[in-house]
């Protein structure tokens, strides 16, 4: 049976779609799509194959956006994409999640939104805005953004959220109660004595190990961590990296301790890459250990930086990285980070990257 391989990228914009066949040695380019709106995130629903694109900003308003084919064409609706009246609105959608028959999408100001009809409609998912320390989240540098969305593979209740700058919250109950789960995790940014808070941390990237829901991987803005019982306590992992500052993170599709991440120079100092040198770091121990796959990456004057959803693997053997950088490339690794091609560039501002393996 013949695999496609596709690349979804959303950008400052509109959505674009890289495509290969499994040998993944030559790429063709689609794309701009949603009309060149802010694209923020975009991903494939593994069930039904359909592309979702999480967009919007304060003056076109909200949407999420849809094709059933590929990328040709594409719909989108903000029905039910509110706040109540007297409330904040809803600028922008910046994450989306499907699973078990369900499309959720997070939202800025930080909230979540769920849909049960494939993104033509959404109701909110009130109990998130019913925690007590709500009033006391702080936006992060691009605002007070519900970012990383990460569902439990086999129980539909169990919701993770990241949200800039309050932290990880979960729920048990499909989002009724939620609680907060950032022990162990820093804000330096804090005063003297409250660096460990209970929220209010800016998580940056949160991702869910394979075979392991318990087993979650969180880049924050002050450090790289661990959890092994599902973020109700954090380990930090990010000795041997060059900085404890980066973006994204992403698993391998097959092996709950392999990781990769891409770390930046630090939040004050430019947010590039470390010596202007490009390299994507991975762990085959659980952060254990850290080693930087180079080869093919520029290693004189990379001054890019690469965001929190910009960087996927593939479910393929062997697992395919990727990742899009603020200056508009992609780069790409068939070998698990062995050795990088540059498969796009010239493109705009890459918001986000994430992969489909389409049978047929």
């Amino acid at each position: 049976m013949r695999e496609t391989v596709q690349v979804l990228l959303g950008t400052k914009k509109g959505a674009f779609v890289l495509e290969s066949d499994a040998a993944r040695t030559a790429w063709d380019l689609r794309g701009p799509y949603c009309e060149t709106w802010p694209i923020n995130h975009v991903i494939a629903d593994p069930a039904t194959g359909a592309l979702y694109g999480a967009g919007g900003n304060a003056w076109f308003g909200p949407a999420v956006w849809r094709s059933t084919d590929g990328g040709t064409t594409w719909t989108h609706s903000s029905r039910g994409l509110a706040y109540a009246a007297g409330e904040a609105p809803v600028a922008s959608v910046w994450s989306l999640a499907a699973g078990h028959g369900r499309l959720y999408a997070g939202v800025e100001p930080a909230g979540l939104f769920v849909s049960d009809d494939a993104g033509e409609s959404w109701t909110h998912v009130e109990g998130l805005q019913r925690t007590p320390s709500r009033p006391e989240w702080n936006p992060g540098g691009a605002g007070l953004i519900l970012h990383s969305l990460v569902l439990h593979p086999d129980d539909p209740k169990q919701i993770w959220v990241g949200i800039s700058a309050a932290g990880v919250f979960h729920t048990a109950d499909g989002g009724e109660t939620w609680e907060p789960r950032n022990r162990g995790t820093r804000a330096d940014f804090m005063p003297e004595g409250q660096n460990y808070p209970e929220h209010g941390q800016c998580v940056h990237c949160l991702v869910m190990a394979p075979g392991k829901p318990e087993r979650l991987y969180q880049q924050n803005h002050c450090g790289m961590y661990r959890s092994d019982d599902g973020g109700r306590s954090w380990a930090s992992v990010e000795k041997g990296l060059p900085s404890s500052f980066g973006f994204p993170a992403a698993v391998h599709p097959r092996d709950p301790e392999r990781l990769f991440l891409v770390p930046l120079n630090g939040d004050t100092a430019g947010r590039y890459m470390p010596d202007a040198q490009a390299a994507v770091w991975r762990t085959e121990d659980g952060g254990g250990a850290w080693t930087a796959a180079r080869e093919g990456l520029p290693q004189r004057n990379a001054f890019f930086n690469v965001l929190r959803q910009a960087l996927a693997t593939d479910r393929l053997a062997p697992a395919g990285v990727y990742f899009g950088t603020g200056s508009g490339e992609v780069y790409a690794s068939r070998d698990e980070g062995g050795a990088w091609t540059r498969i796009a560039e010239h493109l705009p501002t890459i918001s986000s990257v994430e992969t489909f393996v389409a049978r047929g």
